[in-house]
């Protein structure tokens, strides 16, 4: 069943969902149009059951729905507005300053644990 969520759980579900750079691939080759699990993997290098993991997670995200067609399944991207929007973030410039690291890749680097050698 497809529910109606608030916005702040869209936007979670989407940050989530691209947080993951093969997740991002994964969606950037879903803007040229459906795609099938196999020939995503090939054209990504990568394997078939990343990808499958990959859109697993997507669908839970509801990011992209799945169509089955005998035993193939084939992806597309839930939303039309999540195609315009995903158009325009690859199309964003930052103004990222040599070294500048995001504040959630620094909060990575504090968790890891050192170790003394």
């Amino acid at each position: 069943m497809v529910t109606c969520e608030t916005r702040e759980s869209a936007l979670s579900r989407i940050g989530r969902a691209l947080a993951d750079p093969t997740r991002c691939r994964i969606l950037t080759a879903l803007l040229d149009g459906s795609c099938y699990p196999g020939r995503l993997a090939g054209e990504l290098g990568l394997s078939r059951s990343n990808v499958s993991n990959h859109l697993s997670c997507l669908r839970g995200c509801g990011l992209v729905v799945a169509s089955y067609e005998g035993r193939q399944v084939r992806y597309d991207l839930a939303d039309a507005h999540l195609a315009r929007a995903l158009r325009e973030l690859v199309q964003v410039v930052l103004a990222v300053e040599p070294g500048d690291d995001c504040a959630d890749e620094d909060r990575a680097a504090e968790a890891r644990p050192v170790v003394a050698r």
